[in-house]
């Protein structure tokens, strides 16, 4: 055990079979002597004794060492060990449970080990990644480059922010209204996380419904009654099931309005909020199309679903994070129980981080609570450096070129509150409460809920409104509570932990808090001194305020870290002073509001001696309560949503056939959704476009290298492909077949030889030899290669490009369609295809281009000088303006994908990176395209339901065969020994397939081998084909 000097003093103490025994077994209960005696001791802590002067190591270090670890068994183990009679037994067994203990101690130090050491790689990696774009930069860094002290506005704009008028007063909300009551703003939100509904919120039912679900409930509300907005819809999970109500099956619910005398306007025939699981194209506009200026994604899972749903609509995205997985990875990993891959096994957390990461990538603004969340939570992902940001953003505003860096914006805006319904009551300091109105009588029901818990019910209220989640801290706050005499002697505590039946009914995790909070009770003998009622509604919350306001209580929220805090806003509106941890959204709240202290949430003496400040010196309880009711009106809804569209509107549409305007946020006549979007059936993107509307020519960029790029690819792109828009496809009736499929048959199947994989498209040609008579069903080739690579096999199998309707190329970076038009020819050498270059402006955003290009090359001559090898060769027949591609010589000595895509994103670079089914390819393409996008491109420009899509995959495929395994559109996959074995770069994977894929989708098919019959079943199976 050497090194390991600090635990042994403790376990000799424990192994002593002296006195130290005998207070060992006194203090857990289990000695003999008078229970009076016994009693008196357990009261006592070891604080308490170390000041006395009294000190037990063995006492210690039972409360200190093993209650640090959270190990419920080792405390079984203790209990039963210090009940037992024989000296060495007890011995035998305390000895064996400090070697565990140890072993604890040393598994902690070595995950603290390797952090250190990943987190010291980080630093350099990101020092490398700022001196190679001050390299990249043509001028140096100047002092309008360096973010706060500068006179250009900073990352966070909070000078901007400061410079608006408070929304405070009615001359505000109508000066607002004047200026945008002419604007028309459908923005829709998406939250699919937790147990949504517009009424009777079951907040803290679960862990997944707590006030990220408020939050967006009320923002969806405060929005859709805001001058300028047209409409909000809220999109969540449509969930029918017995054991939840049936209110989350509806498909549509409307939000009622907020009621207030100062946020009051006329509202369009269609305005408001809904939630709604399934949208309806006949609701959003009386009929009138309506095209979302922004898509706003919340949390992390749906900020997944809303980045592919940005990149397909070519739609402004905006992210909220609320609770982020970088974050609880780096707060569970200081507990020193988990190695990253244990964390991982259990919360799938790095799905969810992946999730975020891409949000940065594909976000033009990311919405936090407060600053701290920003510099200290954002910091720790690769896809945001808050020192280049400020860098990239001051670049921008003196119109700088960025090499193709980007940053998405980070705000932070706190959320808000709807405070006209709230009146808190005066209170007598020197005597009861003051005078209440009728809705503050004593026979309200939730009040005796809680007061039949108490001996004393005049006592002030610390009042904690929490779900039952270790991360709340509650049990810290019971301790902090029951070891402080006179806080208990002064106070009573009420705990509003959710709505709960059975606790064995329950979650484990939160079984298994409920039941250490009522031990805790037991242990400091709390009876009659704190409530924990079973139940209450949402409705009856703000009454719970107000009862412990009545009794000049104290709220608290003791969190390791809170995102925001919420609940310490609607409690500063009822007059309750705070307590609040130090950690995280509470300070920027206290530096608004001081109406209370922050404490050290792990320091329990310290909590303590917080609540015991407030509730005995009056005069201070009274100056926070003013404090707070003072300060409050920042936190309005008003202002929030104010603040909120002044960001929004200043985002440039990107959809090609929305025209540049003067004013980005206002949709004239002549840009009118009516020219691109035609109806709205349900989430899966069933959006119809006109394909009579003209084209936008504004990129991102300059349009002069753009331009030229294009040029540069269509003269290198397969040796010359006419890269003509597809504008004129549809005026003419050249490709009128697309449109008019029923079905598409989506040929993908990566993990076959060449020999296969042609045999593998005859046989589906002729498994479907009816639909492809009727015209009914058409086939697209989606694959990795370029689209010469895939004329010459092609040609070579004897299949003629015209049996396609459509080829996806690159990994998803090019979509061709076959020609063999000679007015669609430059010259006779050309390859019969025509470039769709609308999809090119689909997924251009955030593309990199040069700059990216000079960084992978740089990047490979790294890799290959590391290996002394040429492991990554430039393919520059295979690369195109949207494809940067590689030669994969030694895949042995090749870099995983989430290293490269992890390099590019420290550089502030936004790419999608991918490796072929073998490994000999390596293809970067925009981050928002892939061969999935492809698809959902083909069903908005040609109307192609993705559910009549079936995509045909082998056993394994390309670093993006996840993402071709789900969605709405169905899968058929053919197993069998001619499937080649995927290439060990495809094993480095930051998450299993597992984790995003379910193989027990009702549109998913697996056959044996790829016969005709075999597959024409599958078809039947899935009604492509009849009998």
């Amino acid at each position: 055990m050497a090194g390991n000097d600090w635990i042994n003093s403790y376990l000799e103490a424990i192994l002593d079979a002296g006195g130290a025994a005998g207070e060992i077994s006194a203090a857990a209960g289990g000695g003999s002597g008078v229970e009076g005696a016994s009693g008196e001791k357990r009261d006592k802590s070891s604080l308490m004794l170390r000041e006395r002067g009294r000190f037990s190591p063995a006492r210690y270090f039972v409360e200190e060492v093993i209650s640090g670890f959270d190990e419920t068994d080792l405390y079984k183990t203790w209990v039963r060990t210090s009940a037992m009679r024989s000296p060495q037994e007890r011995n035998t067994r305390l000895e064996n449970m400090s070697w565990r203990i140890w072993n604890l101690a040393r598994k902690k130090k070595q995950i603290e080990g390797e952090e250190t050491s990943r987190l010291s790689k980080q630093r350099r990696e990101r020092e490398k990644a700022r001196q190679y774009a001050a390299a990249d930069f043509s001028e140096d860094l100047s002092e309008g480059e360096k973010g706060e002290n500068s006179n250009e506005p900073s990352i966070h704009d909070e000078r901007t922010r400061t410079r608006m008028p408070r929304i405070g007063s009615t001359d505000a909300i109508e000066a607002w209204t004047s200026q945008h009551k002419d604007k028309k703003l459908y923005i829709v939100l998406i939250s699919i996380h937790g147990l949504i509904r517009g009424e009777n919120m079951e907040l803290g039912r679960d862990s997944d419904t707590g006030g990220q679900v408020k939050y967006v409930v009320e923002l969806a509300r405060a929005l859709g009654s805001t001058p300028g907005v047209y409409r909000v819809d809220l999109l969540t999970r449509q969930i029918s099931a017995p054991d939840v109500d049936w209110s989350y099956g509806e498909p549509t619910e409307m939000l009622s309005p907020i009621c207030s005398e100062n946020f009051v306007h006329e509202m369009g025939e269609s305005s408001g909020a809904y939630i709604m699981s399934k949208v309806l194209g006949e609701q959003v506009g009386s009929g009138q199309p309506v095209w979302p200026v922004v898509i706003h994604g919340h949390y992390a899972d749906a900020g997944d679903s809303t980045a592919l749903l940005s990149g397909a609509l070519n739609v402004p995205m905006v992210f909220t994070g609320h609770s982020l997985g970088r974050d609880k990875l780096e707060q569970i990993l200081k507990q020193g129980r988990q190695t990253r891959d244990e964390i991982n096994a259990t919360y799938k957390i790095m799905r969810r981080i992946e999730a975020e990461e891409l949000c940065l990538d594909a976000s033009e603004i990311i919405i936090t609570s407060t600053r701290q969340e920003i510099e200290q939570q954002w910091g720790l992902y690769d896809g945001f450096d808050l020192t280049m940001a400020r860098k990239l953003r001051a670049r921008i505003k003196r119109g700088v070129s960025c090499f193709g860096r980007y940053m998405p914006r980070m705000i932070a805006i706190p959320p808000g509150m709807e405070f006209s319904h709230i009146a808190p009551h005066d209170v007598d300091l020197d005597g009861e409460e003051g005078n209440e109105d009728g809705s503050a009588s004593p026979d309200l029901p939730i009040w005796a809920d809680i007061m039949r818990f108490f001996s004393n019910p005049r006592k002030p209220m610390i009042l904690a409104l929490a779900r039952p989640d270790p991360k709340k801290n509650i049990t810290t706050l019971i301790k902090a509570f029951g070891e402080h005499r006179e806080l208990r002697n002064l106070a009573n505590l009420t705990l509003i932990m959710g709505n709960r039946d059975v606790i064995d009914e329950m979650s484990s995790t939160n079984a298994a808090v409920l039941t250490s909070v009522l031990k805790l009770i037991d242990k400091y003998d709390l009876y009659g001194q704190v409530a924990y009622p079973k139940h209450h509604k949402q409705s009856e919350v703000p009454d719970i305020y107000r009862l412990a306001a009545r009794t000049k209580g104290v709220f608290i929220n003791c969190a390791f870290i809170e995102p925001f805090g919420l609940t310490l806003i609607e409690a500063a509106a009822y007059g309750l002073p705070m307590v609040a941890t130090q950690n995280g959204g509470p300070v920027d709240i206290h530096r608004v509001l001081d109406n209370g202290i922050l404490v050290d949430p792990h320091n329990q003496n310290e909590i303590a001696e917080a609540l015991y400040k407030l509730v005995s010196d009056k005069h201070l309880w009274a100056q926070c309560r003013q404090n707070g009711l003072k300060n409050i009106h920042q936190f309005s809804w008003p202002e929030h949503c104010k603040n909120y569209l002044s960001r929004v509107g200043t985002l440039k549409p990107r959809h090609p056939r929305w025209q540049k305007n003067n004013d980005a946020t206002e949709i004239s006549e002549a840009d009118s959704p009516e020219d691109s979007l035609r109806d709205v059936h349900d989430i899966s993107l069933n959006l119809k476009l006109s394909l009579d509307s003209e084209k936008s020519g504004s990129k991102e960029g300059n349009s002069n290298i753009v331009r030229r790029h294009l040029e540069d690819a269509v003269q290198k792109l397969s040796g010359g492909v006419n890269a003509s828009s597809v504008e004129g496809l549809s005026e003419n009736g050249r490709w009128p077949s697309l449109r008019g499929r029923k079905h598409i048959i989506v040929i993908a199947v990566d993990s076959v030889q060449d020999a296969d994989f042609l045999q593998v498209v005859k046989n589906i040609f002729e498994a479907s030899s009816n639909g492809r008579l009727s015209c009914s069903v058409g086939f697209v080739l989606s694959t990795s290669k370029s689209i010469s690579e895939i004329h010459a096999l092609l040609i070579s199998g004897g299949i003629e490009t015209s049996d396609f309707d459509a080829f996806i190329c690159n990994s998803g970076s090019d979509l061709c369609y076959p020609s063999s038009s000679p007015e669609d020819m430059l010259s006779p050498a050309e390859l019969p295809f025509m470039v769709d270059l609308d999809y090119h402006s689909q997924i251009e955003y955030r593309w990199g281009g040069e700059g990216l290009r000079k960084t992978l090359i740089r990047w490979a001559a790294e890799k290959n000088n590391e290996s002394g090898q040429n492991v990554f060769v430039e393919d520059e027949e295979c690369s195109s303006t949207y494809c940067i591609s590689f030669k994969v010589t030694n895949t042995e000595a090749a870099s995983p994908v989430k290293e490269i895509r992890r390099t590019m994103r420290i550089q502030a670079l936004r790419c999608h990176v991918l490796y072929s089914h073998d490994g000999s390819k390596l293809n970067v393409i925009p981050v928002l395209a892939s061969r999935l996008q492809a698809l959902r491109y083909l069903y908005i420009r040609w109307g192609v339901e993705l559910s009549n899509m079936t995509v045909v995959v082998g056993e394994s495929g390309d670093t993006d065969y996840d993402g071709l395994l789900g969605g709405v559109h169905k899968t058929i996959i053919l197993k069998g020994s001619f499937n080649a074995i995927p290439n060990q770069v495809h094993t480095a994977r930051s998450y299993s397939l597992q984790d995003v894929v379910s193989f027990e989708k009702p549109g998913l098919a697996s056959v044996e081998g790829y016969g005709p019959d075999n597959l024409k079943s599958a078809l039947l199976q899935f009604g492509i084909l009849k009998d």
